[in-house]
């Protein structure tokens, strides 16, 4: 950036809300087009726009793990196509469509589409402004069980890998891809809904663009993207040079893998010098059999997120805030695993844990700052079979919230979705409706925060009764190892996974793929926050 360049602050201001509108309506148009409870109970989705580099330049607030992470299937959509296999390149109309997780993608169901954005000149040339981009969780991806989250042993058995292809060249759909990609699914109509809403989306979010380049110009446009991410560069750097120097180290762990019982490393060791800090994963466990690998771009997405929420002030969430940290993440550990390794779980439970390791290690740089470890765990639920009601396969996918860590100053919120997800709960009556499921329990889990100064947030309690035989599939994790407390207070309660079956109970593991009964009964415990500070002695 030109160190010439007057800044206008107001102005600042006005294109960072300007630009941060565009990716708030494409969600908007995303969630009231979409078919699934999941994208439009949840808002399992994100949006977000790049310069014609790549770089993220403002997203909504919607899932961290999804938009820490947009900018490497962006920016691999952008190497496939200016290879010398597509030599062609993009053009008005295309969009690109694709969910490898070692392509910037996160896990298989989450799906992303991508748009250039061109605006064309007095003389009939197309410039290449940036791209729009959605991505969001589609219930099922095809796979070895319902919902395309279950434990598995390589990629390939969790469900259809997308690489960079386009959906769309030059306005006209790809049909052939389309047909693909809807025949290796349980539920294409449903699916076919969520894409298309996808491409909703995306094509609002191309004419809003568009919109302000021509209201404000080219050169404008293009410079106030430059002075954002210049702000949010220089705020992060303000907070680093906030942390005294020095190395600060955490470590957690995963109950499991899923298939092995053996508890998985995850260390950190966090370098600040003046200004700058490195990340360094060195030390964590070697990538598992099971699905609790995380690729790369969700290492980055949760470094970026801790950053993000260290900060503060209501910065612009694009690249600068990464632009003074390097990440470690040494290939084939559990934190950037190598194909063909199964990665379902790594997107949703393995991301959380780095979150409670970043935040263990902060918490020894900024004391004071941290709260204490969350439930650590998203308690992934899914549910497929045949709907005799509707006379068509099912698949319902939902995460459960819990306890939040208590905070230096107050106790932990109840019941909440923290961290990496940023979703909704599913309503009892959209659930109802949808699936041949009711929801006979939804309580909140008294007493399962930990205990402290600050007490830590409590968990839930969701007993879900089939109305059908049904495959469920479970992926949680802190039902072995509690939430962490911070300054002497207490864990949090751990996790439980109960099937009920008429008046008997019977434990079942975090991690697995299960044949249920109708009238049986899933009940999901998730766990509570940690507390903070020392428990005062009873008089």
């Amino acid at each position: 950036m030109n160190p010439e360049v007057r800044v206008d602050p107001v102005r600042l201001e006005v294109f960072k809300h300007l630009y941060a509108s565009i990716a708030e309506e494409m969600g908007v148009v995303l969630r009231k087009a979409s078919y699934s409870p999941n994208i439009k109970e949840r808002r399992d989705f994100s949006c977000a726009i790049f310069d014609e580099r790549g770089t993220m330049i403002s997203q909504a607030a919607h899932i961290p793990v999804h938009l820490g992470s947009m900018p490497l299937s962006v920016r691999s959509a952008i190497s496939a196509f200016t290879s010398a296999f597509h030599p062609e390149g993009f053009r008005p109309g295309d969009m690109v469509i694709l969910n490898d997780p070692y392509r910037g993608g996160t896990h298989l169901p989450d799906i992303t589409l991508i748009a250039p954005v061109f605006l064309q000149s007095t003389g009939g040339d197309e410039n290449l402004m940036g791209y729009v981009a959605s991505r969001a969780h589609h219930a099922d991806v095809g796979g070895i069980a319902p919902g395309s989250m279950s434990i598995a042993r390589e990629i390939f058995q969790e469900g259809i890998v997308i690489p960079p292809i386009k959906l769309f060249d030059g306005g006209q759909i790809n049909q052939s891809v389309l047909d693909l990609i809807l025949s290796n699914v349980r539920t294409p109509q449903e699916r076919l809904g969520d894409l298309w809403a996808q491409v909703a989306a995306n094509q609002r979010g191309v004419t809003r663009f568009l919109e302000i380049i021509n209201r404000y110009g080219i050169h404008e446009a293009r410079l106030y993207m430059q002075l954002l991410l210049a702000y949010s560069e220089r705020m992060t750097r303000r907070l680093l040079e906030a942390i005294p120097d020095g190395e600060y180290l955490f470590e957690d762990y995963l109950d499991d893998d899923g298939i092995n019982l053996e508890p998985v490393p995850i260390r950190v060791k966090i370098t600040v010098s003046g200004d700058e800090a490195i990340f360094d994963f060195s030390g964590s466990g070697k990538q598992v059999q099971g699905s609790l690998n995380a690729v790369y771009a969700i290492t980055l997405s949760a470094v970026n997120y801790v950053v993000r929420c260290l900060v503060g002030l209501d910065v612009p969430n694009n690249g600068g805030c990464l632009a003074p940290v390097k990440l470690i993440a040494p290939k084939g550990t559990v934190v950037n695993a190598e194909h063909p390794a199964p990665v379902a779980g790594g997107n949703v439970e393995t991301s959380q844990r780095i979150v409670d390791v970043l935040l263990g290690a902060l918490a020894l740089a900024c004391p004071g700052r941290v709260p204490a470890a969350s439930q650590g765990t998203m308690n992934n639920i899914t549910i497929g079979g045949w709907d005799p009601d509707q006379n068509n396969l099912f698949t319902y996918y939902e995460t459960v919230g819990g306890g939040m860590g208590a905070r230096p100053t107050s106790d932990g919120p109840t019941a909440m979705h923290s961290h990496m997800t940023n979703t909704l709960n599913t309503p009892i009556e959209a659930l109802e409706y949808a699936y041949p499921l009711q929801v006979v329990r939804y309580e909140i889990r008294r007493g399962s925060g930990g205990q402290g100064e600050f007490n830590g947030g409590d968990g839930i309690c969701r007993d879900i009764k089939l109305l059908a035989d049904a495959q469920v599939s479970l992926i949680s994790e802190r039902r072995h190892i509690p939430p962490y407390g911070l300054a002497g207070g207490q864990p949090g309660l751990r996790g439980e996974n109960v099937l009920i079956k008429g008046i008997e109970e019977y434990q079942l593991p975090g991690k697995g793929t299960f044949d249920l009964k109708d009238g049986d009964i899933l009940s999901i415990r998730t766990p509570g926050g940690g507390g903070y500070g020392d428990v005062e002695p009873l008089a």
